[in-house]
C-alpha cells in the first residue's frame, strides 16, 4: 500500500468521514469499514487517545475560549509534533496513521514544507491521509508524493439516503437535495433556513431592482441578529446563483456575469472574514446580483 493519499473532492461529500473509517481499518488490521458497537480502535480514535493515530486540524484560536472560533491554518508547530509521533514504534498496531483535515489549511510555507520532509522519508508502516477540497492548491511536491483518490458529489438517490440517515425532516429532503448540489453537509447546513425563499429573492433581483425595493427589504431582514444563519446562507447562495446564470450566457454578457461572480465571491469571503456590517453587505451583494439584469 502506498504511504500517502490525497482524498480529493468538493467540500461536504464525506471525504473526512471516509478518511477516519479508513484510518480505523488500517489500525485495526481487520474487518471492513463498518464500526460496530464497542469497537475499541474507534473509541480511542474518537477520544484522541489512540497512540498510533494522529489528527492534524485547525485548533481553537484560544484554548481557554474555544467559542471564539478556529485558527485560520494548521500551524507549523503542529506538523513538527509529528517528529516525536513518528519517532516511536506503534503501540497497538503494526501501522501508524496521520490524518490531515484539511491539507488545504496547512500554513504556507512552513507547515507544508515540514510535512513534505515526512512524506519524502516516511517511517516504515506509516500512512498519511490528506483530505483536500482543492488539491491544485497544494504544493506540487506534496501532490507528487501522494496517490489521488477522487470523490464525486453524490447523486440524488444517495443524497436522499444520506439526508434521511442524518435525520433531515422528510418534507425538506427534496429541497435540500436541490440546494446541496451533491454535498450532504452543505444541504444539512441549510436545513430550516427557507433556502427557496432566498433563491426566490435572488431571482427577483436578477430581473432588475431599479427602485432598490428588493435589496432594501432583503438587507433589513437578513441584518437581524436572529437571521445570522440565513445571512451566511445568502452569502453562500449568491455566488452560486450568479455562476448558474453565467453558464447560460456567452460573449460580453458572459464576461459581465463572470466579473459579477468574482465580485460576489470576494465580498462573501470578506464579509465573514472581516465581520463586515450585515445590512450593508447584503445590500451590496444584492446590487451585484441585480447587475445581471443589464448584461454588458
Amino acid at each position: 500500500m502506498h504511504h500517502a493519499w490525497i482524498f480529493a473532492g468538493p467540500e461536504g461529500i464525506g471525504k473526512a468521514s471516509f478518511a477516519r473509517l479508513a484510518a480505523r481499518r488500517l489500525l485495526a488490521g481487520r474487518g471492513d469499514f463498518a464500526v460496530l458497537e464497542g469497537d475499541r480502535t474507534w473509541q480511542l480514535m474518537e477520544a484522541g487517545a489512540h497512540p498510533d493515530f494522529k489528527l492534524l486540524e485547525r485548533l481553537p484560536k484560544d484554548e481557554k475560549k474555544p467559542d471564539q472560533g478556529l485558527a485560520r491554518s494548521i500551524k507549523v508547530d503542529q506538523v513538527r509534533e509529528l517528529d516525536h509521533f513518528l519517532g516511536i514504534k506503534p503501540t497497538y498496531s503494526d501501522r501508524r496513521v496521520v490524518l490531515i483535515d484539511t491539507a488545504d489549511d496547512l500554513e504556507r510555507p512552513g507547515a507544508s514544507n515540514a510535512l513534505l520532509k515526512n512524506l519524502e522519508e516516511p517511517p516504515a508502516g506509516t500512512v498519511f491521509l490528506l483530505v483536500s477540497h482543492a488539491p491544485s492548491r497544494l504544493l506540487p511536491t506534496i501532490r507528487s508524493r501522494c496517490r489521488m483518490l477522487r470523490f464525486e458529489p453524490l447523486d440524488e438517490d444517495d443524497m436522499r439516503m444520506a439526508l434521511a440517515g442524518a435525520g433531515a425532516v422528510p418534507s425538506e429532503i427534496a429541497e435540500l437535495v436541490r440546494v446541496g448540489e451533491g454535498s450532504p453537509a452543505a444541504a444539512l447546513a441549510m436545513a430550516g433556513l427557507d433556502i427557496a425563499g432566498i433563491d426566490g429573492s435572488l431571482a427577483d433581483l436578477a430581473r432588475g431592482d431599479a427602485s432598490n425595493a428588493v435589496r432594501s427589504k432583503l438587507a433589513s431582514s437578513l441584518a437581524l441578529k436572529a437571521a445570522q444563519t440565513r445571512y451566511e446562507a445568502f452569502l453562500d447562495r449568491a455566488p452560486r446563483f450568479i455562476a448558474a446564470r453565467a453558464r447560460e450566457r456567452s460573449g460580453p454578457a458572459l464576461r459581465q456575469a463572470l466579473d459579477a461572480h468574482d465580485a460576489a465571491r470576494n465580498l462573501a469571503a470578506a464579509a465573514l472574514g472581516l465581520s463586515l456590517d450585515a445590512q450593508g453587505t447584503v445590500f451590496e451583494m444584492s446590487g451585484i446580483v441585480a447587475s445581471l439584469a443589464n448584461p454588458g
